[in-house]
């Protein structure tokens, strides 16, 4: 038990005091307790990649309905341990899973508060942006993820998305998604890209 859920003092008592049922009972609490605390702060660990595929060419309705039990569960975390970085991306993604992503914000940036070098949650902070119809702060946001790691597939891919489908800027997308197939060569949705890239020079000599 840490410092922070330790009691300040606790009275030491005989097992005269109580019935032997009522410590058999308090130890079953105790471990379903623990096994939930346990299974609410290992989710976040499995997610290691950017939650954004490609933003939408509008932004996405808000409002889905999310898991209000596991939310309230990141909140208590937080509450208690406003540094648990596990828990506020947890939170963030959830809600993001959600299409909540007004409400996902406050989680990214509070993660990014405590690592402010997690480019997979900078880039979800920026898609989060754009679905919320912030284009320009989701490319600004974007910017921060290139300036922690200047090859990020999936921020490159989202740049250019945004700056096409939201600004109209078909070089500023080109100029993008060019960069992104020179610097991961092996990306798997090449093929996609390379007609993207197509289409969006179409437009721009249109």
């Amino acid at each position: 038990m840490s410092a922070r859920t330790r009691p300040a003092a606790v009275r030491e008592k005989s097992y005269d005091e109580e019935p032997p049922y009522t410590w058999i009972a308090l130890a079953i609490m105790m471990l379903m307790i623990g096994v939930l605390s346990g299974y609410a702060l290992s989710l976040p660990g499995q997610r290691t990649v950017s939650a954004a595929a490609a933003p939408p060419s509008q932004p996405a309705p808000q409002g889905t309905v999310a898991d209000e039990h596991a939310l309230a569960a990141y909140r208590d975390v937080l509450a208690r341990d406003p540094k648990n970085v596990q828990a506020a991306i947890a939170a963030g993604n959830l809600l993001y899973d959600a299409k909540r992503y007004a409400d996902a914000l406050p989680f990214y940036q509070q993660a990014l508060t405590i690592d402010s070098r997690n480019v997979n949650v900078s880039t979800d902070l920026g898609t989060a942006l754009w679905y919320s119809g912030r284009a320009d702060e989701a490319l600004a946001q974007y910017a921060r993820s290139l300036q922690i790691n200047a090859t990020h597939a999936q921020t490159l891919f989202n740049v250019g998305i945004v700056r096409s489908e939201g600004k109209r800027d078909y070089d500023g997308a080109v100029a993008a998604w060019e960069q992104l197939l020179a610097t991961n060569p092996t990306y798997p949705n090449a093929p996609a890209v390379r007609s993207m890239i197509a289409e969006a020079k179409a437009k721009r000599g249109a």
